[in-house]
């Protein structure tokens, strides 16, 4: 079916129940949940909790009117942020941004009980994306009566930007998720201190430094800087694009939303784009799971239209463009434009075939079925591959010492390395936690032990060993290392070696008996960890998903 211009719905006002003031702890009243119910268990940092999915195996139905109030401009936020990534580093796109950077509003970066931030320097790029839903100024038509109600969010998502510049990952986290809520600061500057609640409730509580800061808190990644779009912002942007192609699989005709929509391919702007976007119960099966799924796949459709838009190189439209969704987006104060600067004139790889979205892993939560918790051990696996996402570039740990010889057996993957793991530390079980995380990148991990200095203090430095013709072996584990490491010849003198047996073996585990020499690997007090693939599972969104099939 071509592709057809749609006529703006009808301003979209608010059909959730009235909101109440006040300060909520895990309860999520604006939606008709009611209070947090007490937990058994904390759906926290690297906590699972039981439960697996309904019979059915769909995804929980939420109560409550959470149609209205949802997951608004993120196809806004995405836009933003890749549009400068992707364009600043020219000398037009230069020009632009200096003369229109000072129109964006900008909101502090950090407060002072932001001493222990997770450190990370990988090279790679995190911003925080953060729909605010204030019903202040031209937003006043969705929800008139909430004027004084001040600002919510229940659409959180990180942009991770690799640091080879050449892929960005968008995570989003279901705004139903119990977490721990690390202490912050209340609007009134009041000390709220760390409780289980709902992720929204970060952002109702403390804004955006204490929504930074939970996301740090629970994923141990580094957040760099973070962008706030509110309604008009989102529907500027779309507009500016000349509008985003949908697909429906049947009409929609929603009247919580004022939403009237044919089915088929459709371009959608302004208050359609922005009610197909917050729909919740009139597509799929009314969860907030669902409906992100949804968003995703609008948000890759907009990243493709940005990046090959006449957008990024005319200098007219894009002045207008940024003009146009400045006075609606938020950015904080270290994101000035030098830094945009030197982030763009790095990203000359990144475009959209380099964009995938996907969802933490989830499953419903145990005191409350109609709420979630992040599924361990992927969330947490999939937090620290982001992690240690570190740039690949020649180290010393790729050219062999002049008594090496690089000769012997051609080495290319992880299961031809057969690996011991000694811990060289006092951090209790570190040598088993790494050898899980070899053995899922498919080494032969045949054994893990203990290599504390004589006196019984941390050895200082990680340590790759080898003998023989093993640096064609070694180079392969280095390789696979956050740490820069240098192997060296010989072998580790301590204690006797444990046989290790992976708790769960990879599909493309080695088979059978493994050839060629033992390298050992020695944990020191600067270890930083292991580098895994980023493996956003089967749900991944792309910008070859097909918006036909969501």
């Amino acid at each position: 079916m071509p592709s057809r211009a749609v006529r703006p719905s009808p301003p979209i006002e608010e059909e959730e129940p009235p909101r109440r003031r006040g300060r909520r702890r895990g309860g999520d009243e604006e939606s008709g949940y009611g209070p947090a119910p007490t937990a058994p268990t904390v759906a926290s940092r690297a906590s699972g909790g039981g439960g697996g999915l309904p019979p059915d195996g769909k995804p929980p139905r939420r109560r409550g009117g959470g149609g209205g109030r949802s997951g608004m401009g993120i196809g806004g936020w995405i836009s933003v942020v890749l549009t400068c990534v992707l364009v600043i580093g020219t000398l037009t796109a230069y020009k632009v941004y200096r003369s229109t950077i000072g129109l964006f509003n900008r909101g502090a970066s950090t407060d002072d009980l932001d001493k222990n931030r997770p450190v990370n320097e990988t090279g790679a790029i995190n911003v925080l994306l953060v729909g605010s839903d204030t019903r202040a100024g031209d937003n006043k038509k969705y929800g008139q009566h909430l004027v004084n109600d001040g600002e919510r969010t229940d659409t959180i998502m990180l942009l991770h930007v690799s640091p080879n510049r050449d892929g960005a990952t968008l995570l989003s986290f279901p705004r139903d998720s119990m977490v721990m809520i690390p202490a912050c600061y209340n609007r009134n500057r009041t000390l709220i201190p760390a409780h289980l609640g709902m992720i929204n409730s970060a952002f109702s509580d403390g804004g955006m430094i204490c929504t930074r800061r939970t996301i740090e808190s629970l994923t141990g990644i580094r957040v760099h800087h973070y962008v706030k779009v509110d309604f008009t912002g989102f529907k500027n942007i779309v507009n500016a694009l000349g509008g985003i192609e949908i697909c429906l699989p049947q009409a929609v005709n929603d009247k919580k939303a004022k939403l009237v929509l044919p089915a088929g391919k459709q371009i959608v702007k302004g208050e359609a784009a922005l009610g197909y976007v917050r729909l919740r119960y009139g597509l799929g099966d009314g969860s907030d799971i669902s409906r992100i799924k949804r968003q995703q796949v609008f948000i890759s459709q907009v990243v493709k239209k940005a990046t090959s838009s006449a957008l990024l190189t005319d200098v007219g439209k894009l002045q207008n463009f940024i003009a146009a969704a400045a006075k609606s987006v938020t950015m904080d104060d270290a994101l000035n434009t030098e830094e945009l600067i030197k982030i763009a004139q790095s990203a000359q790889k990144l475009s959209a075939k380099g964009f995938k979205a996907t969802t933490v892993p989830w499953e419903p939560y145990v005191a409350d079925k109609n709420r979630v918790q992040w599924k361990q051990p992927a969330a947490g696996n999939l937090f620290k591959a982001i992690a240690n996402d570190t740039e690949v570039t020649p180290t010393a740990s790729a050219t062999p010492s002049a008594a090496a010889s690089p000769s012997g057996p051609v080495v290319t993957k992880p299961q031809q390395v057969k690996v011991q793991v000694f811990n060289g530390t006092n951090t209790s079980g570190r040598a088993k936690e790494v050898a899980e995380e070899l053995a899922a990148l498919g080494f032969n991990v045949v054994g893990v032990g203990d290599a504390l200095r004589p006196d019984g203090t941390d050895q200082p430095k990680t340590t790759v060993r080898y003998t023989g013709q093993g640096w064609n072996y070694s180079k392969i584990l280095v390789g696979k290392l956050v740490n820069p490491v240098s192997p060296e010849t010989g072998k580790v003198a301590g204690g006797p070696v444990r046989p290790f047996t992976p708790s769960s073996p990879p599909p493309d585990a080695p088979k059978g008996k493994v050839r060629g020499p033992i390298i050992q690997l020695v944990i020191g007090a600067d270890w930083k960890g292991v580098r895994s693939p980023i493996n956003l599972g089967d749900n991944v969104v792309t910008s070859d998903t097909n918006p036909c099939a969501s």
